[in-house]
């Protein structure tokens, strides 16, 4: 609701009996929050489809905490180092063409249903990812995977970093018994 972003004032102008909505400057920020967080989100998400291990470990603060499937990983170093292991084996796959197509393999990922909870300069996001694949004869993109994000977040100079990001493969692993999303 976009209302929550204005307040009525307790006292003050009133215009034809109605009190006039005032900006309410906390919801206004959170609302600003949100998007920030959004983007960086969605930063991870085109970091990790073209390859890039310098701003995928640009996401985290310093010694921000990676928990994957794959591993756990903390400190950029760490993070940036794990995800090049991903891009080797990633940049192997799409070097096998289709003799037919001509099309390398590849992967996207999307994000999608974010519920992300502001606390000052710490937030809590829950989403859910979607991995497309098209590893198949005709390249035709198919869901390889899905699952869901759970992260913690701080406020940085250079603007909203995870400290912890834990990733959960729904296909390998039980989905959470209960709704991560409060």
């Amino acid at each position: 609701h976009i209302t929550h972003l204005f307040r009525r004032p307790t006292r003050g102008r009133v215009w034809k009996g109605e009190a006039i909505m005032q900006p309410d400057a906390k919801a206004i920020q959170d609302a600003i929050d949100k998007i920030e967080i959004g983007e960086l989100q969605s930063r991870y998400m085109f970091a990790m489809d073209w390859y890039d291990a310098d701003l995928y470990a640009e996401v985290f603060v310093e010694d921000g905490e990676l928990i994957w499937p794959g591993g756990h990983c903390r400190g950029k170093d760490a993070i940036r180092e794990s995800r090049r292991q991903v891009i080797e084996f990633n940049n192997r796959l799409a070097a096998v063409m289709d003799p037919r197509t001509g099309k390398p393999q590849k992967l996207r990922h999307f994000i999608t249903n974010r519920v992300i909870r502001i606390d000052g300069d710490n937030a809590r996001a829950v989403a859910y990812w979607v991995d497309y694949h098209n590893d198949n004869q005709y390249r035709r993109p198919y869901v390889a995977a899905y699952g869901h994000y759970e992260d913690d977040l701080v406020r940085t100079a250079e603007g909203w970093r995870f400290t912890r990001r834990r990733i959960f493969n729904e296909m390998e692993e039980n989905s959470p018994e209960e709704n991560p999303a409060w």
